[in-house]
């Protein structure tokens, strides 16, 4: 069928194949390309595609009854040459040395396999490969060059240069290293020399990354890994495993200076821009850093927000690297911005928390110089009230600076989501000689807007029953100060006494917070109760019931030099309480007196695992003798806020009965060492402790008598601080004393 291979050929002929040639772009008259004249569309009729019929008809009915046969008969068009093919030859077995036979139309002769073929050209040898197996490209023995050799594993070195001068950055450059190692990441144990190569690989492109950083670029690593003798079998058959030796040699080369530094807008800061100049402490001629310039971008950042710069900006930085000069040129784009004072503070939602006490919160005035840590303080502080789920705090621009160098004003939007208000909780417990204890409570913590919290609670148990209520205003006219009122009716059975109570408490704090501990915290409140007591069984016989009308002004106040309110490591503590009282007994006699405790902590770090703490307590009731005061409001000892070891108030003065009395004198030592284990990240501690106690009815305190209890503590770390386990036996014991005792409890014993 020529005329068949005549149109494949016309339309299939590709072009003669040529080397590709260099394109080059062409220049075009913008002008000539918008005058050239747009040609008119040609619109060509759509082909109708044959139907079904059409192409039925074009097929013979022969060639519809018999296809083969038609097909033999067909006739052959002039000058098409006839195909003819051989007959198949019976099977058989093929000799593949046998000469193939001839093929038709096969013009081009078979290779001469006997003739000399040609030498093919070795490649070079791929230097990467030749240098994991620790040889150079040209095949010789490596020779690594002497230096300052550091393991950073058993199976991972690094090689620095002998003169470490050239790299004094060197310490942290191997702990960042060794945090990112590939190598070090990943287990060897198992891998193949393939994989342990691969990551050598990317180690070296990370030694040279941080080699950057430190403004070294143009150092030179030299990556080396020696295989081992184990082998394992992989899907290629055995491969080399990971007993290898992996070695960089790094030569940092010049380190790189700083070379123009321009930071954008900062000269239109006014009278602060020489200052700010200097907070950002690098100079052209110093050594290149990338370190220094994240570090002094943040002091710029919060020198500008600290010194009234509101609406500041600072950019991130760009550096030009400048091989030639061996300098790199920084930038960093800075806006300062006016300066502004403090306007008003804006509560989005007055009724939930009012703008006066918004205010009355934050630790700034109007007219003051803006503070961006203020700014964040604030919304610390109001996140610390447990009322809302999310708070914002936006300065808003309401004068601008008068002149340059003059303070604008900026009011502060306070947009809040109000939290869960309310509060259901529960517990219950069974303890050892004070049977089951049920205690549940209630409370809406802004039942009385702005943050007045309304607390109901109980406690159902074998020795104490209660029901009381508390209304609490926390942030009461300015920040950490609370105003309580407390009412509540209660029963009380104890070793030493038994007691109905009823009582109302009111208190002003000004308190110290984990957002803001404060050196100094003091307290003043009024005590009124009515309470009719019992002492234990004398000789077998009931003591007739006392009724005492109490009033009491309880004053306390404290120096904390900690470093942490809940878990402290250094530092010291101080409190002195003091409660002037009159109490009334039901036979119309009144006494005067005032209940006195000193406390003094301190707290020493012995290395970066162990924290040794010490602890003294002094108390003494004087003006009355012991009989006129009532039971619960004299002195003991023991328990785990006490004398661990020992039961609740077990030490000190007993009855006949055998059974505690209370005294008008108090001594409490302890000691202990907080020791980190490592246990789950360092959370768990493990406390040896030493508490010796005593009371004595006189009102001087005394070390006579002194009881001693030792244990082992476990404290495990939480956000919320410490939670603590206390297991404590007595030393002296006397009859009746418990053998062990187990206190639980949030926080360190003190």
């Amino acid at each position: 069928m020529p005329w068949l291979a005549a149109g494949l050929a016309a339309g299939c002929a590709a072009p003669a194949l040529a080397q590709p040639a260099t394109l080059e772009p062409a220049t075009v008259d913008p002008a000539t390309v918008q005058a050239a004249p747009v040609p008119p569309a040609v619109v060509l009729p759509a082909p109708v595609p044959p139907s079904d019929a059409d192409l039925h008809d074009l097929i013979p009915d022969a060639a519809l009854a018999d296809p083969e046969a038609w097909a033999k008969s067909a006739p052959v068009p002039p000058g098409e040459p006839t195909l003819v093919l051989p007959a198949t030859p019976a099977a058989g077995p093929v000799d593949p040395a046998a000469p193939l036979a001839e093929l038709p139309g096969m013009t081009v002769p078979w290779p001469d396999t006997t003739a000399d073929k040609p030498a093919l050209a070795s490649l070079p040898p791929d230097p990467e490969v030749t240098a994991l197996a620790g040889q150079p490209a040209d095949g010789q023995p490596q020779v690594l060059t002497a230096g300052d050799e550091v393991r950073v594993s058993d199976h991972l070195s690094l090689v620095f240069p002998a003169r470490l001068q050239t790299f004094p950055e060197r310490p942290a450059f191997l702990d960042r290293f060794a945090k990112l190692s590939a190598l070090e990441r990943y287990d060897s144990r198992d891998a193949t020399f393939a994989q342990v190569s691969a990551r050598a690989r990317a180690d070296r492109d990370l030694i040279a990354q941080l080699l950057r950083i430190y403004g070294y670029y143009d150092a030179l690593v030299t990556q080396t890994v020696g295989k081992g003798g184990a082998t394992a079998t992989g899907p290629g058959g055995p491969e080399a495993r990971a007993d290898v030796a992996v070695r960089f040699d790094i030569e940092p080369g010049t380190r790189f200076r700083f070379g123009t530094i321009d930071l954008g807008q900062l000269d239109q800061a006014g009278p602060d821009a020489a200052a700010l100049r200097r907070t950002f402490a690098i100079a052209p001629g110093d050594p290149l850093d990338n370190d220094r310039v994240v570090a002094q971008r943040g002091a710029l950042d919060v020198a500008l927000g600290e010194g009234g710069h509101t609406f500041a900006k600072v950019g991130d930085p760009a550096l030009v690297v400048d091989h030639k000069r061996l300098e790199g040129d920084l930038t960093l784009p800075v806006e300062p911005g006016g300066i502004y004072a403090y306007g008003p503070v804006i509560s989005q939602q007055p009724r939930f928390l009012s703008s006066g006490h918004l205010a009355d919160i934050a630790r700034f005035k109007p007219g003051q110089l803006y503070k961006r840590s203020q700014q964040e303080d604030l919304r610390r502080a109001i996140l610390a009230t447990g009322l809302v789920a999310s708070v914002t705090v936006t300065p808003r621009e309401t004068a601008p600076p008068p002149a340059p160098g003059q303070p604008g004003t900026v009011a502060m939007d306070v947009a809040m989501t109000p939290g869960p208000l309310r509060t259901i909780a529960s517990s219950v417990g069974y303890e050892t000689g004070n049977g089951f204890r049920l205690e549940g409570s209630w409370e809406h913590r802004n039942f009385f807007p702005p943050e007045g919290m309304l607390r109901l609670r109980g406690v159902a148990g074998t020795l104490e029953q209660l029901a009381g209520t508390t209304v609490r205003w926390n942030n009461w006219h300015g920040r950490d100060q609370v105003l309580t009122l407390d009412l509540y009716a209660n029963t009380v059975q104890r070793d030493a006494y038994t007691a109905r109570t009823i009582a109302f408490g009111a208190s002003f704090e000004k308190l110290t917070t984990l957002l803001f501990q404060k050196p100094w915290i003091w307290a003043a409140g009024l005590e009124i109760l009515a309470t009719q007591e019992r002492e234990s069984a004398v000789g077998g016989q009931s003591v007739p019931r006392n009724t005492f009308f109490i009033a009491a002004l309880p004053l306390r106040g404290a120096l904390d030099y900690s470093d942490n309110l809940l878990d402290p490591t250094r530092g010291w503590r101080a409190g002195l309480r003091v409660s002037p009282e009159i109490s009334k007994q039901q036979n119309g006699r009144s006494v005067e007196y005032a209940r006195v405790q000193f406390d003094l902590s301190a707290y020493k770090s012995a290395g970066s695992r162990v924290v040794l703490a010490a602890r003294a307590r002094i108390g003494t009731i004087p003006g009355t003798d012991l009989a006129n005061i009532a039971p619960s409001r004299r002195f003991y000892a023991g328990g785990g806020g006490s004398v661990r070891g020992y039961g609740f108030q077990e030490i000190g003065p007993r009855n006949n009965a055998g059974d505690p009395s209370g005294g008008r004198s108090l001594v409490e030592l302890s000691a202990e060492a907080r020791i980190a284990t490592g246990l789950l990240d360092g959370a768990v501690e493990l406390v040896p402790f030493v508490d010796a106690g005593t009371v004595a009815e006189s009102i001087t305190p005394t070390l006579s008598g002194l009881r001693y209890g030792a244990g082992l503590g476990l404290r495990y770390k939480t956000g919320f601080g410490p939670i603590r386990l206390d297991v404590g036996t007595p030393l002296n014991p006397r009859p009746g004393d418990s053998r062990v005792t187990v206190s639980v409890a949030l926080g360190q014993a003190f």
